[in-house]
């Protein structure tokens, strides 16, 4: 679906991401794991067109993303960032811009549009909370409310960056639901994680990156195996038995 060829961009004329070929399969999810610092959110940047690429290019479908307009990437890749503004809006208004694609002129929200969003907040459990501003949410709560505006825009790539971050265990488990939910509609889902043991439980793809380059990729066993875990990280992986949590029904 997305095709990331020998890309490299950054800020300022200063490459952080260098020469990273990877593709973002439909109906798979891709865990993006490194250490802070390494590129992960500016190769996010790069994929969803906020950033322009210094080398190299990203291709939908095998065509440039760089021949498509803002609103034609934006119907075709959601990005939830990892550091985001508040808003002095309700949580239903929120959900709503995530809609804003896929609005004609004037810019009036349909019954589809409407439809989307609260199926999106029902997705993440914040339904309840749609009339409270925000602000007023606690910071799991809001994650949420991001969440739901990202699944509102109904594209068929996903780009998360932490999306678990602010999350109790319950929460962090109904958000990997959440992205299996997506996968298994057939969209291409990436997802920034910390939480190496998360990411190796969850993802179907591995990518490992360091000093923004990219040091393997592929199915997480095959990573875990040819050591770019320790390489990045700097430490020793071995196995040991894990306590496994199920949500409550």
């Amino acid at each position: 679906m997305i095709e990331l060829k020998n890309l490299s961009g950054g800020y300022r004329r200063a490459d952080v991401v260098r020469d990273i070929s990877l593709r973002l399969r439909g109906g798979r999810i891709t865990a993006v794991v490194g250490e802070n610092g390494c590129g992960k959110s500016t190769l996010f940047k790069l994929v969803c067109g906020q950033l322009p690429p210094s080398g190299g290019a990203v291709l939908w479908r095998g065509r440039p993303l760089g021949g498509f307009t803002r609103t034609e990437i934006a119907q075709r890749i959601s990005y939830l960032p990892q550091s985001r503004a508040v808003p002095d809006i309700s949580v239903g208004a929120l959900v709503l811009h995530g809609r804003f694609p896929w609005l004609g002129y004037p810019r009036v929200y349909r019954a589809g549009d409407k439809a989307a969003a609260e199926a999106a907040m029902r997705q993440t459990e914040i339904w309840h909370k749609r009339h409270a501003l925000l602000a007023s949410l606690s910071g799991g709560e809001r994650q949420k409310a991001y969440i739901a505006m990202t699944l509102a825009q109904n594209t068929d790539c996903i780009l998360l960056d932490e999306p678990t971050t602010h999350l109790d265990a319950a929460h962090q488990l109904a958000c990997i639901e959440l992205l299996h939910l997506l996968k298994d509609k057939g969209k291409a889902v990436a997802v920034v994680l910390h939480d190496i043991n998360m990411a190796l439980a969850c993802a179907d793809e591995m990518a490992v990156i360091k000093a923004g380059r990219l040091l393997a990729a592929g199915p997480p066993e095959q990573v875990l195996a040819a050591g770019a875990l320790e390489e990045a990280f700097g430490v020793r992986v071995s196995r040991a038995e894990q306590i496994v949590f199920s949500r409550r029904l």
